[in-house]
């Protein structure tokens, strides 16, 4: 939302919340990552006059450095943590003890973490998060799917092999994040003919990953954030403004979730 569109304009918080509530989103996710502990503080009465619930999204760069953000969490109210881990072991024997201490740290506090599948993190590669899901069965994930494709340069149709693969994330996963992406480009807009089979294997994926949700759980919320993020996420011409609008985009991917979820028998 920071820029929201073509025009790269920088709202208020005031009217971002406002046209966020206005669409039918339930919430906002706060990325640390693109903002800081200063912003999140003052965007968050206007959340709140809103009746949005905010998301934390947390880049960890030291293993300590997490628990004041999941503190933060609890005082905001947000479901969960997102945690974007930049302590990145090279051995998945060194990897293990980051992701166990961040999960004991998060029971201590009481409030839930997910692992983001995430480029320049500690679940960079789909392999290594594969066998860290193998050794930490209380591992749970929040799917953004796109960083994958990237990461393996799939190629499309891709082959059952890979798709298991993505299926193995999914049944791990506890939330997720929409963005459509390509082998080569991480963000692709959604209308333009050449990516329309990268759009319907997202949302097969998506369907997949729902279906799944609600197998796992008679209640609660399933959490989606329709993530597009601005440049150098979001393409842009020669004269450097974006090719797709992305707060149109981000009411799109909206409403194909509801649909999907709706017709797996969803409710809110």
């Amino acid at each position: 939302m920071q820029p929201h569109d073509q025009t790269g304009v920088k709202l208020p918080y005031d009217q971002v919340c406002e046209m966020v509530a206005g669409a039918g989103f339930d919430g906002m996710a706060i990325d640390l990552g693109a903002s800081d502990v200063e912003v999140a503080h003052a965007v968050r009465p206007h959340m709140e006059a809103n009746g949005l619930t905010p998301l934390i999204v947390a880049f960890p760069k030291t293993i300590e450095s997490l628990e004041d953000t999941l503190h933060m969490a609890v005082d905001f109210g947000a479901p969960f943590v997102d945690v974007i881990g930049q302590v990145m072991p090279i051995a998945l024997d060194d990897m293990i003890p980051v992701i166990e201490t961040w999960m004991a740290m998060s029971d201590r506090i009481g409030i839930p973490i997910q692992f983001e599948t995430h480029r320049n993190c500690i679940t960079n590669d789909l392999y290594t998060t594969l066998q860290l899901l193998d050794r930490i069965p209380e591992m749970r994930i929040c799917a953004d799917l796109s960083h994958y494709v990237v990461d393996r340069e799939f190629w499309f149709p891709l082959s059952e092999h890979d798709l298991g693969l993505i299926s193995r994330i999914l049944k791990r996963s506890d939330s997720f994040q929409g963005r459509v992406a390509s082998r080569q480009q991480i963000q692709l807009q959604l209308d333009f003919p050449q990516h329309q089979k990268w759009v319907e294997l997202f949302k097969g994926w998506w369907r997949e990953g729902m279906a799944d949700w609600r197998s796992r759980n008679a209640s609660g919320d399933c959490i989606f954030v329709c993530e597009l993020g601005p440049p150098e996420y979001a393409m842009t011409g020669p004269d450097g403004r974006e090719m797709s609008n992305r707060w149109h985009e981000a009411q799109v991917i909206k409403g194909w979730v509801q649909d999907i979820w709706d017709d797996l028998g969803g409710d809110g």
